[in-house]
């Protein structure tokens, strides 16, 4: 008995009608044929398109008008699908070109611009900042000495940390205050309309920073783990680049990311075991990086406001991060006396060890001072710990230590390319009294005078500014060789002189006008107007004491500071040079 199973392969085939078959397969070769003579007029109509933009079009009538229906636009999707890629590459190059032209055409040009070649050094500097590098040179033309100040203050103990996101500014203090203010942009007040003559001068435009909003903690809910806020000192903060964000951290060992419009709690980290020292964004994102005193560092999500990933290596407590655009930062351990280049997506880092001592050197060469001493009858002083840093580029960064050195870092070298030793000068020796426990000091043992230790130290990213700060009342600024092998004095904000405490005959000499009063804590800077053109605005959070301890306890303010900085004008003349002592023998250039 026959079944399927059993049926010949042969005999289970169904047969399909002959006309059928014709049919069909005349209709897939007419369809087909419609289908190449489809693609090969897109094609065509694309090449026309693309010649007839790279010529121009000075064929159409620019005076006439014409008005395109929704139905004559062609859709995205069919110009996306028959666009090779080739086609595409030169299409955006063409739309960047046009982008380019449009904005220096509403600049205008002249004679030096055109001969500058302005979409040319735009291209460069776009590929510079692409790859992370440093381009851009801006401290020689900055004029420090008519820098403009501007304190401002709330009644808040320390302030330990500012953060900016133009046109705010966000101040957090030992008191668990966290404060967010506007920034006033300088510019002269508008014309008033005149009812008497009179000889008084227009009032000023206004400077200060004005309060906006204010929240604080509150140090009895320690056990109240519900609690909304910091129950211990805010030690730092930092704001996102897209204003939506503001990040603070403790010695409750509390992250607590903020809603920059209100300052209201978003979401609060407890992961750190120790206090929370440093934070820092990765620029143009919402990941943030947190360092604490556990030694460790965490990186975060603010998108998801979410937890990532530890990095473990340090061996001292972790004070100061810094990052720029790439996935990677650098951090400095304390007293480990290390800086370390974390590559986060590598999963490896790179170790720079400092601590060096300058003893050696000081036997075999020689560096002539300003007043003609030499090393021989110099004290150097050892590096005991590395409290601060900056990133200047992807691959240079600068760090500041307890004895007043700022050294400069690159990647390709384990050890400091330059160090600038007692930046800050020197604190006067202490008193006998002050110095010894006995009732009846001995008058004949002095003390040493001391150096001042890097409290503060920021960069313009990718360009050739540091600025640093420390307890002697002035904030630094400093400039980067072209061929970053060296650090250069460029003068103190808001002051003509920038000579500081030298040793000389065993005396102290100090310069009597100060800028800022108190221990500079920490300092901020956001560029005014297009790449700097109108000049830099530097913020700065000062206070009685330091933002770690009570080691040191000065006459100052307890607030902050707003310095305007303009560009220097291109008819001042050219300053005079003073040349200091750097440790590799080399000269340090300042400017007076």
């Amino acid at each position: 008995m026959s079944s399927f199973f059993t049926t010949p392969a042969s005999q289970k085939k169904r047969k399909r009608d002959d006309a059928l078959t014709a049919q069909s397969s005349a209709k897939k070769k007419k369809s087909f044929q419609g289908v190449v003579h489809s693609k090969s007029t897109n094609q065509k109509s694309t090449k026309a398109a693309r010649d007839e933009s790279i010529s121009g079009s000075g064929t159409e009538d620019d005076d006439t008008p014409r008005r395109v229906n929704d139905d004559e636009v062609p859709s995205s999707e069919s110009e996306d699908g028959d666009e090779t890629g080739a086609e595409r590459r030169l299409r955006l190059a063409e739309q960047y070109l046009e982008n380019i032209k449009g904005e220096t055409e509403t600049v205008g040009f002249d004679a030096e611009d055109i001969d500058r070649d302005l979409i040319a050094e735009r291209l460069k500097e776009d590929a510079a900042a692409t790859k992370g590098r440093l381009y851009r040179h801006i401290a020689s033309g900055l004029d420090f000495s008519a820098a403009l100040r501007t304190l401002f203050r709330a009644d808040t103990q320390t302030t330990t940390s500012v953060a900016v996101c133009p046109p705010y500014a966000y101040t957090v203090s030992k008191d668990i205050t966290l404060i967010k203010w506007e920034i006033p942009t300088p510019i002269n007040s508008p014309p008033q309309k005149k009812k008497k003559a009179t000889t008084k001068p227009p009032p000023p435009a206004r400077r200060r920073p004005i309060k906006l909003l204010y929240t604080r903690g509150n140090k009895n809910e320690t056990r109240n783990p519900k609690y909304q806020h910091h129950t211990a000192s805010i030690l730092t903060v930092a704001a996102s680049s897209d204003g939506k964000y503001v990040a603070t951290g403790g010695a409750d060992k509390r992250l607590i990311i903020w809603s920059a419009d209100d300052l209201k709690p978003l979401r609060i980290f407890t992961q750190h075991r120790d206090a929370v020292t440093s934070l820092a964004f990765r620029r143009g994102t919402n990941q943030l990086y947190s360092s604490s005193k556990d030694r460790t560092i965490k990186t975060w999500s603010l998108d998801e406001l979410g937890y990532m990933e530890t990095l473990f290596g340090h061996q001292d407590e972790v004070v100061d991060i810094a990052a720029l655009s790439l996935e990677r930062c650098v951090s400095v351990g304390a007293r480990d006396r290390t800086a370390r280049l974390w590559k986060v997506v590598e999963e490896s880092q790179l170790v720079f060890r400092g601590g060096g001592t300058s003893e050696k050197r000081k036997m075999n060469t020689k560096e002539t001072l300003v007043n003609g001493e030499t090393t021989s009858s110099r004290t150097f002083y050892a590096e005991g710990s590395i409290d601060r840093v900056a990133m200047i580029d992807e691959e240079t960064f600068v760090t500041g230590s307890d004895n007043g050195s700022i050294s400069l870092w690159s990647l390709h070298k384990k050890k400091p390319v330059f160090t600038v030793p007692l930046a800050h000068g020197l604190d006067p020796a202490l008193k006998p009294e002050e110095a010894s426990a006995e009732e009846v000091p001995n008058p004949k043992v002095p003390g040493e005078p001391q150096p001042r230790w890097i409290t503060a130290l920021a960069t313009v990213p990718y360009s050739d500014l540091i600025l640093s700060g420390s307890w002697d009342g002035r904030v630094r600024g400093w400039k980067i060789s072209e061929d970053k092998k060296r650090i250069e004095e460029v003068g103190v904000l808001g002051q003509t002189r920038i000579e500081d405490v030298r040793e000389k005959e065993g005396k102290i000499q100090e310069e009597e006008s100060i800028s800022v009063r108190g221990v500079i804590n920490d300092i901020e800077i956001f560029e005014r107007g297009d790449r700097g053109k109108d000049g830099l605005c530097v913020v700065v959070a000062t206070g009685k004491e330091h933002r770690m301890g009570r080691w040191k306890t000065l006459q100052g303010k307890n607030g902050a500071c707003v310095f305007e900085v303009p560009n220097r004008q291109a008819a001042e003349p050219a300053a005079t040079g003073v040349k200091l002592a750097g440790v590799d023998g080399s000269e340090i250039q300042s400017k007076t």
